[in-house]
């Protein structure tokens, strides 16, 4: 049903989007979760591809035919139904949802931290067989990095010009395309997480239009190298994500203000509960994932089985 399955991957990119907002929590995550990663990477390396061609072929007048076939390869009977979502999402979560995690710091940390522990399953079972000791190094070292990064001082809101908006969207986006990284969480850091959010909730159209130009500069530069890498590296490459995710989850300790992270409160209970509903929600999502993918698998064997075979001596 092609409606209902647009309808699905609008839903998924609702959820990237939604994330995409939060400090610390990275969409790349969600993305890997909800089985759309993959596919969104190659689409947005083909789309780069064909941008980068029809403006040197048309400057040339080599005409367009290169630029098409890029075009072509983006599976855009997905890639656009998710994209609508992460708008709508970003545009309905900006104004619903900051004000609660503002109002509510420590128990969305809680819960977003459970997402997060239960998702890291997604980039090990992606890995495939048995981890070797350069997977645990890698990982070790992702790790480190995602602790580092999140461990950044926080700098007071700026009002940013315009050439530095675009330059922090292309540093941000390509977050966007590593899971464990949170964009809005780079945005923080540099300052410019709530002009970009205010941006979003006033619509400042010259703001967003530049942003959006730098993601896509920083998007067509960047998800090349991660495809190759995804291509020849693969297994360091996930064992790498797995390491940022585990290091990200600094961000999320529930317990923490400007000066840095606090010891547990009086709220403990909650907050532990809070982490195993977050960790049930993302299981209960792979479990239903594995169900599908299991009934898939079954209905392609008795389909083959029941096939009659083509070869011209089947009968004999």
């Amino acid at each position: 049903m092609p409606f209902a399955r647009m309808l699905l991957d609008a839903g998924r990119g609702a959820l990237i989007g939604t994330v995409e907002i939060i400090p610390g929590v990275s969409g790349g995550t969600v993305a890997l979760i909800v089985g759309v990663y993959e596919t969104l990477i190659a689409s947005a390396g083909s789309l780069a591809r064909g941008v980068a061609a029809a403006l040197a072929d048309g400057v040339r007048g080599r005409g367009f035919a290169r630029a098409g076939a890029h075009f072509a390869a983006v599976r855009w009977a997905v890639v656009l139904p998710v994209g609508v979502g992460m708008i709508t999402a970003v545009l309905v979560a900006s104004a619903v949802l900051a004000p609660v995690i503002e109002a509510e710091p420590v128990a969305s940390r809680a819960l977003f931290a459970g997402l997060i522990i239960a998702s890291l399953v997604v980039p090990i079972r992606m890995v495939g067989g048995r981890w070797r000791a350069r997977e645990y190094g890698v990982a070790v070292l992702g790790a480190i990095a995602g602790f580092a990064l999140t461990s950044l001082p926080h700098v007071d809101p700026l009002e940013p010009p315009l050439p530095v908006v675009a330059l922090a969207a292309a540093f941000a986006v390509c977050a966007l395309v590593v899971p464990g990284v949170s964009g809005s969480f780079i945005l923080l850091a540099v300052g410019m997480y709530a002009p970009t959010l205010a941006a979003v909730n006033e619509r400042d159209l010259v703001y967003l239009g530049v942003f959006v130009l730098g993601a896509m500069v920083g998007l067509g530069l960047f998800v090349s190298v991660l495809q190759w890498l995804l291509e020849h590296r693969r297994r360091v490459m996930l064992a790498t994500m797995t390491g940022l995710m585990i290091g990200s989850l600094r961000a999320l300790w529930p317990w923490q203000d400007e000066s840095g992270l606090q010891a547990p409160g009086a709220d403990l209970a909650p907050v532990v509960l809070l982490v195993l509903l977050g960790i049930a929600a993302v299981g209960g999502v792979l479990l239903v994932e594995a169900a599908v993918l299991r009934r898939a698998a079954a209905r392609l064997e008795v389909g083959a089985a029941a096939s009659p075979d083509p070869r011209p001596d089947a009968a004999a």
